[in-house]
C-alpha cells in the first residue's frame, strides 16, 4: 500500500474492509448528529471542551481535520506521531490547519504533548511528539470512536512508499514512560 492511498482515504486492497472501517466511523459520527443536521462536518469555532456537553464534544473531535488526526495518532507504531509526521500523512490540509487542530484537541484535553528531556534530544530528530491522553482515549472508547484502532495500526504498517526523512522520524526516540 502506498502513502498516497492512506493519505486519500484508500486505506485497504479488500473493499470489504475498507467498507468495515468507513462504515463504523461513519456510523459512530453520524449517531451523533443533532436532529436535523444532514453534514459530518463541525464548525471549528469550538475552541475548548469547556462547558461542551458530552454531544458536542463528540462532534468537536469528529471534525474531518481533527478526527484524521486523531486516526493518525491511533495508527502510529507508537501512537506519538511528531508534527512532521501528521502533516506528511495529511497532504491537502497546510501545515498551519494540521498545527491548529492539534492545538485544539490538546485544549479540549484529548491530546496531549510530550517532548523528549534535554538529554534525550538528537539534532535532526523530533523532540516533540502528540498522543492521547488517558482521558482522551476514555472518551473516544465510551463513544466508540476506537472500533477502527486495530485495522489503523495494520493499514499503517503496509505503506510501502514512506519517505526517508518519515521513517527516520518514525524510529526517532520516544519519550520514556508515555
Amino acid at each position: 500500500m502506498t502513502l498516497s492511498a492512506v493519505r486519500y482515504g484508500l486505506w485497504s486492497k479488500s473493499p470489504a474492509q475498507s467498507d468495515v472501517v468507513y462504515s463504523r466511523v461513519v456510523y459512530s459520527r453520524v449517531n451523533y448528529l443533532p436532529p436535523g443536521r444532514v453534514s459530518c462536518r463541525m464548525s471549528t469555532d469550538l475552541g475548548t471542551a469547556e462547558g461542551m456537553d458530552s454531544r458536542e464534544l463528540v462532534h468537536f473531535v469528529t471534525q474531518q481535520t481533527r478526527f484524521a488526526l486523531i486516526n493518525n495518532i491511533l495508527q502510529h507504531p507508537e501512537q506519538l506521531p511528531s508534527m512532521y509526521e501528521l502533516e506528511e500523512l495529511n497532504p491537502s490540509v497546510s501545515d498551519a490547519t494540521v498545527y491548529k487542530h492539534i492545538q485544539k484537541l490538546i485544549d479540549a484535553g484529548i491530546v496531549k504533548e510530550f517532548a523528549l528531556d534535554d538529554d534525550q534530544r538528537r539534532q535532526g530528530y523530533p523532540w516533540k511528539f502528540y498522543g492521547l491522553t488517558e482521558e482522551g482515549r476514555e472518551f473516544l472508547d465510551d463513544h466508540n470512536l476506537l472500533a477502527a484502532e486495530e485495522t489503523l495500526q495494520q493499514i499503517y504498517d503496509t505503506i510501502s512508499d514512506k519517505p526517508e526523512k518519515m521513517v527516520k522520524y518514525e524510529n526517532a526516540p520516544r519519550p520514556d514512560g508515555v
